[in-house]
């Protein structure tokens, strides 16, 4: 019967979930109930495969701490992919250390990169990169060096690290491609579009193109004045002023910068910056206060002048002025990137990777499934929200905060 265990976890390992039910799908005993756990969830049914492994990790002994433990690392994993933020991380941490301590050192790793995918996801790259770092360079199987390599070139992706991107990628593919396993190969791929997929869109001088990621990178580095939409700041170089907390001068500034050279009308700037449909004697005397305001802020960067029609805005020590925009212009757009992974949500899985209240999530979720952008299924705690990925739209990797993480 040991046979079935050994040569069902082989099937696991290569990726062949129905091999292994052949094997063990009528026993009970709590390998079976482990294996088959597994198997269901490389088959999608993450939550027949949850109520498996915990079935297996109560029936297996106490003295069988690394079988449990083991049992809470898939677990662990069914809830990352179901998007399952809220899932005890300690718990994980605990089941990692007890690998470690039993010298099941690829386990150990399996978990740790558990993590730091998590941390990934929701934006605390520092934390990922860490963890990654932390868990050294133990001997590990094709499939788990292909996982590493994924986090790796997530957390260069986050850090504007395309060179390093690619050459974690690279190494991805050839050990995805040892490991065999179709679905770890395709996972590779499609983490090669993302360098491949616009991630940004310039404007300067009335016009604008799509931005790859690798061009977003060099841009970083331009002596071009630069309006970053992605993060409400006016940058040149190592010289930045945030108006995160400024939205009506942020709006002016970006009217400004896309405009230039030429100026922009005191009317367009009242309907831009203060979504006014018919401007006033009160609306134009905000303006001179924004505007002053602004031009105060700007002053290591800019002079803003005013002209006949209204103001313009001149960089100092450059001759460019570029507008960084995200690269699709939506109301719920950091929502939305989230759900274009493809993956089931759950608006409060959303609140805490977006760093929000439940609630403002629920109210976008709404007005977004009102126009049709997602779709709903489920109820109560069970309910998700997903939505196909969508053509030109940045995946979880490209996440509008922190695109430019240093």
């Amino acid at each position: 019967m040991e046979s079935l265990i050994t040569a069902a976890a082989r099937a696991l390992e290569a990726g062949d979930p129905l091999g292994a039910l052949n094997r063990v799908a009528l026993r009970n005993d709590a390998p079976s109930l482990a294996l088959r756990g597994i198997a269901m969830a490389q088959l999608g049914d993450l939550a027949k495969a949850k109520t498996l492994l915990r079935s297996a990790a109560r029936a297996f002994g106490p003295r069988e701490a690394v079988a449990r433990a083991r049992c809470v690392v898939a677990e662990a994993e069914i809830a990352l992919v179901s998007r399952d933020l809220s899932w005890p991380v300690k718990a994980l941490a605990a089941a990692r250390a007890t690998l470690q301590q039993h010298g099941d050192l690829a386990n150990a790793a399996h978990a740790g990169h558990i993590e730091a995918r998590r941390l990934l996801l929701v934006g605390r790259v520092d934390e990922a990169e860490r963890t990654l770092a932390g868990l050294g360079t133990p001997p590990l199987p094709p499939a788990s060096l292909a996982i590493r390599e994924l986090v790796a070139a997530g957390i260069a992706i986050r850090r504007l690290r395309t060179r390093d991107a690619r050459a974690a990628l690279g190494r991805a593919a050839r050990a995805a491609r040892l490991a065999n396993i179709p679905a770890l190969v395709a996972e590779v791929g499609s983490a090669n579009l993302i360098l491949d997929t616009p991630a940004a869109r310039l404007i300067a001088g009335g016009n604008e193109h799509p931005l790859l990621l690798g061009e977003v990178e060099r841009l970083a580095t331009s002596t071009a004045l630069v309006v970053d939409t992605f993060h409400h700041v006016v940058r040149r170089q190592g010289v930045a002023v945030s108006l995160g907390t400024r939205p009506v001068l942020f709006a002016l500034a970006r009217l400004l910068a896309q405009a230039w050279p030429a100026d922009v009308s005191r009317e367009m700037l009242i309907a831009g910056a203060f979504r006014a449909k018919h401007a006033d004697e009160s609306h134009r005397a905000r303006l001179r206060v924004e505007v002053g305001r602004l031009r105060t802020k700007l002053k290591p960067l800019a002079e803003i002048s005013a002209t006949k029609q209204g103001f313009v805005l001149a960089p100092r020590k450059t001759r460019d002025i570029l507008v960084l925009a995200r690269p699709v212009e939506e109301k719920h757009a950091a929502v939305l990137a989230f759900l274009a992974d493809g993956e089931p949500w759950s608006s409060s899985a959303l609140a805490l990777a977006l760093g929000t209240s439940a609630r403002t999530v629920q109210r976008a979720l709404d007005e977004l499934a009102r126009s049709n952008k997602v779709q709903s299924f489920g109820h109560g705690r069970a309910r998700r929200w997903m939505t196909p990925p969508v053509p030109g739209f940045p995946t979880g990797l490209l996440l509008p905060t922190p695109l430019l993480k240093t």
